[in-house]
């Protein structure tokens, strides 16, 4: 809400150093957050000047401008010649003259400069130019404002063009302060300001005549509200449109963010702004019979201002006459009874709409408005009466017309309000400041409410126009603002002893921190993607999973769960690609979802907002939602060591992805071995199955060129992907550091000969079973396929350390450890040792 400061001292007692900072700051301790303080962009010296004469010029390119004198003021210099194009002056008339080293709104300079011809002194300046909007054109004539000044009186002060607004953001359940009036009434409470209500008036003064046919015709409202409470209609006789809005009006509206669209629509906008209640103004003639407000019936439409037609539901609230629907209530008027230039009676509107009526309008046809943004925030059902006599005085005023007294008319209902029961020691137990009851009731009365004392508390009755006042927590947090945040409290809660993260979240931790160590980059991405991406990423080969879809996916193009961390990880890799970084390594920990076979998931009912859910309610919730399994994912393209002086690129492939999930063993606590296996995604020879034991706990390998490419990747792409939360159960207990033996260790390497179908990995783990407890670590060293090795068999060589706790080892001792696991891995692959 953007306020003018000259507006704002009308009402509440602004002194005359306060700037438009110190406003910010005083609404800032009452709950606002400012967002800007707005201005004319413009500087001196600009003045009134007046045309002495001028000579029209032919130009060659058609053009025709006028060569001017324009006496300024002796002060200024006097009579200066001005070249100006515009055609709409005469001489004799008083213009604004910006003289040179002024600046207009752009930023744009005004210097003396030579053009057609002459050198312009300056430049006789349209309302445009000036900031005043632009829906103006030629020049600014002071008589077309009703304003008269001497030459060379600074017409900066003369518009009104040294005003500036605050602006400042008004939450949803604050509607009140869409209006100077709210923001000088919390001004008021900030600073203790004297405050003046715009709306205060004796009844008698805002009484409607009568005669004016109203009717509201909601026999079934929606969810038991009627779409209009209060309608209050005047009348104005003998409107001239063609007045010129005051130049303080048009500033004050230019400053609030609003356009000057001529007298009669300035004034409604005018009036919005200041009470905060919506106005809408109808040409009277074009009017056929009385008002009626209804729901709208299947087919209906409705032109409306903005010229579009639109179709209508059944639930929208209309103003109509005789001839149909007339405008959107609340929202937008139409365009068959608007006003014009040829309009000279105005029938004025200002009317309570239902809150959730105008709100759900205005979002179906996707026409958000200035009166439906106060309308669906709600509206001080004690402003109507007010807001429409203030208009009626405007036209008056200052578009000749005359108050008809005798023709208006009013529907309207009283206007009740359920006191609140303020127990003396709640607001203190809530907020945690201990208020004396003088301050709990002072705060009270001054933002509005009634404060009756009561057995063991108050019974307060909140003010009209504020609707968000519903209980007794709201009107704590009140007395809470009104006597300063401050005062509340900062306080450190004392953790209970023995608390921390869980074994999971230090899992977890480890394993994200090892792989950004080991020069990963961690990514998080969104967890939606399309059933396509879920069905290639997210199950094995031949092993096709159920997706489940969102019911609101906010990306239609991708509306179902991730089954995999890939999908993510791969944009994030393409878009880094597209912006010239090629070399990538990243890794990414989220949840993924994973559906059961046969079991629906979703629910159809949707428990209301308002109510607070049950216990059965919230499980059957919790029982819609699929299994989330933590995992862990890592990509690597393009080279994972950069050509250097002396060293080429390294491109980075299975061996570096192999590095990453030993980097998330490790930190996890675990052995993970790997053994070949196919999957839809990864090339069938360079895939892998890892596993925990004899668990699986996720694959490696590299993607398929096809998909690589299908993606936008240029070049090899490995990938790995492990259920993290599978890894750290099989993890168990982590011992955080174990005895270092002081024993020296016996190494020996050994070479088998075996079938080239055997998976390593199985080797491997028969030599550890069979070499017993002295087996400290074994490798993998050498996978030899070549002369002296049979056809169809293949070499593998194993490094093997061994060391006893207690003693050192001989090597007759580590070589029976070590025959003892080529007997197993002989009697279970007939491996032989290659001589």
């Amino acid at each position: 809400m953007r306020v003018p400061l000259s507006w704002l001292r009308e009402y509440v007692d602004v002194p005359a150093g306060v700037s438009a900072d110190d406003v910010l700051a005083a609404l800032v301790r009452v709950g606002f957050e400012e967002e800007d303080v707005h201005g004319f962009d413009l500087s001196g010296p600009i003045v009134v000047g007046e045309v002495v004469e001028f000579t029209p010029e032919p130009q060659s390119n058609g053009k025709t401008i006028r060569w001017c004198q324009v006496d300024v003021g002796a002060e200024h210099g006097g009579v200066r010649g001005i070249v100006c194009g515009a055609s709409n002056f005469f001489a004799g008339d008083k213009v604004v003259v910006t003289l040179p080293g002024s600046v207009l709104p752009g930023p744009f300079p005004i210097a003396a400069r030579k053009t057609y011809g002459h050198v312009s002194d300056g430049m006789i300046a349209s309302a445009k130019e000036l900031g005043l909007g632009d829906e103006h054109s030629g020049i600014l004539r002071l008589v077309e404002l009703g304003l008269d000044a001497p030459v060379g009186t600074d017409a900066i002060g003369l518009l009104g063009l040294d005003d500036v607004a605050v602006d400042v953001n008004v939450t949803p359940d604050r509607g009140y302060a869409l209006s100077v009036r709210g923001i000088a009434r919390e001004y008021s409470h900030a600073t203790g300001a004297a405050f003046r209500d715009p709306a205060a008036r004796s009844d008698d003064e805002i009484a409607p005549g009568e005669g004016f046919p109203i009717t509201v015709d909601d026999v079934a409202p929606i969810r038991g509200r009627v779409g209009a409470s209060e309608f209050v209609v005047r009348v104005v006789r003998g409107v001239d449109p063609s007045k010129p809005t005051p130049p303080w009006m048009v500033a004050r509206l230019t400053l609030a963010g609003i356009r000057s669209l001529g007298i009669l629509i300035d004034i409604t906008n005018y009036v919005m702004l200041e009470l905060g209640q919506p106005i809408h103004g109808y040409d009277l003639d074009r009017l056929q019979g009385g008002i009626t407000v209804r729901r709208a019936t299947s087919g209906e439409t409705l032109e409306t201002l903005d010229g579009k037609v639109r179709s209508l539901d059944t639930e929208d609230l209309l103003i109509t006459d005789e001839s149909g629907p007339i405008g959107l209530a609340g929202v937008m008027g139409g365009g068959a009874t608007e006003m014009t230039d040829d309009t000279r009676n105005v029938l004025i509107e200002a009317a309570i709409f239902d809150t959730v009526s105008i709100a759900r309008t205005a979002r179906r046809h996707k026409l958000p408005s200035e009166a439906s943004r106060r309308f669906e925030r709600g509206v001080d059902p004690a402003v109507p009466f007010v807001a429409a006599r203030r208009v009626a005085d405007l036209m008056v005023e200052y578009a000749g017309g005359t108050h008809d007294l005798d023709l208006g008319g009013a529907l309207f209902a009283e206007i009740e309000t359920a006191g609140i029961t303020l127990p003396t020691d709640f607001v203190g137990g809530v907020i945690g400041v201990d208020y004396r009851t003088d301050e709990i009731v002072s705060a009270l009365e001054m933002i509005g409410c009634e404060v009756l004392a009561v057995d063991g508390g108050w019974s307060v009755i909140p003010p009209s126009w504020r609707p968000d006042l519903t209980d007794r927590w709201t009107l704590s947090e009140e007395v809470a603002r009104i006597h300063g945040l401050d005062r509340v409290p900062s306080v450190l809660p004392t953790p209970p002893s023995g608390r921390g993260l869980t074994a999971a979240q230090q899992g977890r931790r480890r394993v994200a921190n090892a792989l950004a160590a080991a020069g990963y980059v961690e990514t998080q991405s969104f967890p939606f993607t399309t059933e396509e991406l879920n069905d290639l990423h997210g199950s094995a080969s031949g092993d096709r999973l159920p997706s489940v879809k969102l019911a609101n996916a906010l990306d239609g193009q991708s509306p179902f769960l991730r089954r995999s961390l890939l999908p993510g990880l791969i944009a994030v890799a393409h878009r880094n690609q597209s912006r010239g970084f090629t070399d990538l390594s990243l890794f990414e920990t989220g949840a993924v979802f994973l559906p059961e076979r046969d079991v629906t998931y979703g629910t159809d009912s949707v428990p209301p907002l308002a109510v607070r859910p049950d216990a059965a309610t919230l499980a059957a919730l919790d029982a819609s939602i699929p299994p989330q399994h933590r995992h862990v994912a890592v990509l690597l393209v393009g080279n994972s060591v950069a050509k250097q002086p002396g060293q080429p690129a390294t491109e980075a492939g299975l061996a570096e992805a192999l590095d990453a999930v030993r980097t998330i063993a490790t930190a996890a606590g675990v052995t993970i071995d790997v053994a070949q296996a196919q999957r839809a995604a990864l090339h069938p020879g360079r895939a892998g199955v890892l596993s925990v034991g004899a668990v699986e706990v996720g694959y490696v390998g590299e993607l398929l060129p096809a998909v690589a490419t299908a993606s936008d990747l240029h070049g090899r792409v490995v990938v790995a992907e492990i259920d993290l939360d599978l890894v750290l159960s099989l993890a168990g207990e982590r011992v955080v550091a174990s005895s270092l033996s002081g024993y020296p260790a016996a190494t020996q390497d050994l070479s088998l000969v075996l079938g080239a179908d055997v998976p390593a990995a199985d080797v491997r783990a028969a030599l550890a079973e069979g070499a017993g407890d002295l087996l400290e670590a074994i490798r993998l060293v050498d996978d030899y396929r070549g002369s002296g090795v049979p056809d169809g068999a293949k070499s593998l060589t194993f490094a093997l350390r061994f060391r006893a706790p207690d003693r050192t080892l001989t090597a007759a001792e580590a070589t029976e450890a070590k025959l003892a696991g080529v007997a197993a891995a002989a009697a279970r692959f007939g491996a032989t040792i290659r001589e």
